[in-house]
């Protein structure tokens, strides 16, 4: 995690916390040549609009006041959503069982892109079990990202 995330999260966990809900993740990003700040947040029943608008009102102003970041940037806060990117090892042994998008940096077999459900993750690697009930294993350096998906 970059220094702006790990001071934003720092300040945002609180915040978030306070009013109910889960820091999911922070993220610092460039699109189309301008900057985003993006704070996601989970709780259990599922983030709404008023839950992302009071940790916005909220932090937003603090944000302004710490000034953590040099260039001007887009501020939002959203909800993890239902096809997050597991990150975390708390994220993958919380969705243990669930079914999974694992992108690849480069074609394994014929497919930069594999489904199925999550049966392991130890240090980074991730195995998933396919709909036909193969196994497929994938190490760290293999993996480009992991998302939850609706089947």
């Amino acid at each position: 995690m970059s220094k702006v995330t790990e001071t934003v999260a720092e300040m945002a966990r609180p915040v978030v916390e306070a009013r109910g809900c889960e820091l999911w993740d922070v993220e610092f990003v460039r699109e189309a040549g301008e900057w985003y700040l993006r704070v996601y947040i989970d709780k259990e029943g599922g983030v709404g609009i008023d839950d992302c608008e009071a940790v916005s009102r909220a932090l937003d102003p603090m944000l302004d006041e710490a000034d953590p970041i040099e260039q001007s940037y887009n501020f939002e806060v959203s909800s993890a959503g239902l096809e997050r990117a597991l990150k975390r090892p708390s994220d993958f042994e919380r969705f243990m069982g669930s079914y999974c998008a694992v992108k690849l940096y480069r074609a394994v077999g014929d497919r930069k892109e594999y489904l199925g459900y999550l049966r392991g993750y130890d240090s980074g690697a991730v195995t998933l079990e396919t709909k036909d009930g193969g196994t497929v294993a994938f190490t760290p350096a293999q993996i480009a990202s992991v998302h939850l998906r609706l089947e």
